[in-house]
């Protein structure tokens, strides 16, 4: 590999990574832009997954704020074990 496809491919892997995209799906979108004889069927399934997890993340992001101001208010200061922030935290998901 010539030193212009390595910029191009740190340049791909910067970006994907920018975009969100877990190594595992840096590696497989990579692979995939050598194939060039291949259709686009597994890099847009690959982008539709990632679509997917991007819109969750987006609204769990959303709801933060109003969650974080709710467990804030709930504070009342009272001991490590019984904070309410804490019990937040741990009962996500």
């Amino acid at each position: 590999m010539g030193q212009p496809q390595q910029v191009t491919h740190l340049s791909f892997i910067r970006r994907t990574r920018d975009l969100g995209f877990i190594m595992e799906a840096v590696r497989a979108l990579l692979d995939l832009s050598e194939q060039r004889e291949r259709t686009c069927a597994d890099v847009d399934a690959l982008a539709a997954r990632h679509l997917v997890e991007v819109t969750r993340k987006i609204a769990d992001l959303t709801a933060l704020p109003r969650q974080l101001s709710s467990a804030i208010l709930t504070c009342d200061g009272g001991a490590i074990s019984e904070c309410r922030i804490l019990e937040a935290f741990a009962a996500a998901d």
